[in-house]
């Protein structure tokens, strides 16, 4: 099958170099990479809807604060997500537009600093538990614990800062979004999960946490209607076992037994466990199908059921 509506979340393997580089000229590199295969997409007829992450990017930014804390004072952290938002989403619309061009593609890209809406009572804020950032000596991080910082003592390796990741309640932007996308535009958006936003019975307000951007980009998919959620990653299949001898990779699944490996887990929190929830949750929630994959895997993911781990609700 060939999706009307797509959205494609890119893991950071599209955004850095192979060695991990996130130097301006490695980034944009890895960019025009992930662009020629989201053009193949587009040339299939596809709406599409691009999220990102952005960790190396408010990485450099978090380390940029610390230097120059002295100086300046250090930005929240929502305003990190935000820069960075905005610094991927130009650099992937240049990068895209020219692979557009090039098929001869009439498209063009539109970049969205795009809000998340979360919980303020969300119990993550009570146990920050993210790291974010650089390890720091405890001299160099009491300085920012005294900025009203968390950071924790991690032994040897040293200290590092940890943040709320609360749940995405809704994509605040989804609206304008539609709109682009229904106006011909391929949108870049969300980037990081969204910049993460409460209500407080006035004007929305940005709140240091970062979002899941795979958790985000299954709650805009089923807020767009997508009828596919493709989540880009480093490797082709999600698998069982991972780090034994008896690996095993999924093909096509039901959500019953992918959530029964999760439950049992088998998915780690900080690599591929998110990624098959938000596969999880897009389809559970009414979604067609979501395929985890590898980057170069994408326009195959969107257009059949050849590759990737391809969970389907029927």
């Amino acid at each position: 099958m060939t999706s009307r509506r797509a959205v494609i979340a890119l893991g950071g393997n599209a955004m850095t170099g192979p060695d991990g580089s996130a130097t301006p000229a490695a980034q944009r590199a890895a960019l025009a990479v992930a662009a020629a295969a989201i053009a193949e997409v587009v040339a299939a007829g596809v709406e599409v809807v691009l999220t990102h992450g952005n960790g190396p990017q408010v990485g450099n930014l978090l380390v940029k604060n610390e230097m120059a804390a002295a100086v300046v004072p250090p930005v929240p952290l929502d305003w990190c997500v935000a820069q960075t938002q905005a610094t991927v989403g130009f650099t992937l619309a240049d990068e895209l537009d020219a692979a557009l061009a090039a098929r001869g593609l009439d498209r063009r890209t539109a970049a969205l600093v795009t809000r998340t809406l979360v919980d303020p009572a969300d119990p993550h804020f009570l146990a920050p538990s993210k790291p974010v950032g650089r390890y720091l000596p405890a001299e160099e991080a009491a300085r920012f614990l005294a900025l009203g910082q968390r950071w924790e003592d991690r032994g040897a390796r040293g200290w590092r800062r940890v943040v709320a990741s609360p749940e995405p309640r809704s994509v605040v932007d989804a609206p304008a979004i539609a709109a682009l996308v229904a106006a011909g535009f391929v949108v870049v958006c969300a980037g990081g999960g969204g910049v993460p936003v409460v209500e407080g019975g006035g004007p929305l307000s940005g709140v240091e946490a970062v979002i899941d951007k795979d958790l985000t980009a299954a709650l805009l998919a089923r807020e767009l209607g997508a009828d596919t959620l493709v989540v880009a990653t480093d490797v082709p299949n999600v698998v069982l076992g991972w780090g034994t001898d008896a690996v095993r990779p999924l093909g096509r699944v039901t959500p019953a037994e992918l959530r029964g490996h999760a439950d049992a887990g088998e998915f780690g929190s900080g690599s591929m466990g998110p990624k098959v929830e938000a596969a999880l949750r897009f389809v559970e929630g009414g979604g067609d199908r979501a395929v985890v994959t590898s980057l170069e895997n994408i326009a195959d993911a969107v257009t059949g059921d050849a590759v990737g781990t391809v969970l389907t609700a029927a």
